[in-house]
């Protein structure tokens, strides 16, 4: 059993595995703010022609070399939401 990795590590094409170990997808990117290192989540691509869906750091179970263990079942994985970039963030300066 491999021991647990920091999310910094996470790279673009680890594999993901549900709760019972079956590939769901590759990672395609980590989110976070690594200045404050919070993890927000992952980006992942079920499939090469599928669109890339967000799970929540809430989902993620476990985090090893070359993998990411989620805490959900594939039906679960399936209903993710797609990812789509954050607005741009804005700063209101007073007038």
């Amino acid at each position: 059993m491999a021991d647990p990795v920091s999310w910094f590590l996470i790279e673009r094409g680890w594999d993901v595995v549900d709760s019972a170990g079956e590939e769901v997808g590759k990672v395609e990117e980590a989110v976070g703010d690594s200045g404050r290192d919070i993890f927000n989540g992952l980006t992942i691509a079920p499939g090469l022609f599928s669109r890339a869906q967000y799970v929540p750091a809430e989902q993620v179970a476990e985090i090893t070399e070359g993998r990411v263990r989620l805490a959900i079942g594939r039906d679960e994985v399936e209903q993710l939401p797609e990812h789509t970039e954050p607005p741009p963030s804005e700063r209101i300066v007073p007038e």
